[in-house]
């Protein structure tokens, strides 16, 4: 049953099927719908990789979205939850 806010039921179950989150999948399937799916890989963010970012700065973006047991996360624990969230 297609849900209102997700604009791109077929994109959002393939996500679904593939292991993301309902909140990502939703997201790339709406931002898909709304750009067209060659656009919306090319939009990049201008931080840069987990990887060079410092373990407080890691547990502070953690914080902000709220991912679950980060205070006893390493880094690399920290860098995988951020890019799976």
């Amino acid at each position: 049953m297609p849900r209102a806010q997700i604009k791109d039921e077929k994109t959002y179950q393939k996500l679904r099927d593939k292991g993301e989150s309902k909140e990502k999948a939703a997201r790339i399937a709406n931002a898909s719908a709304n750009r067209g799916k060659g656009n919306v890989g090319r939009k990049g963010g201008k931080n840069p990789s987990y990887d060079d970012w410092t373990k407080d700065e890691l547990l502070k973006r953690a914080r902000e979205i709220g991912i679950e047991g980060r205070s006893s996360m390493t880094k690399s624990e920290l860098v995988k939850a951020l890019r799976d969230h």
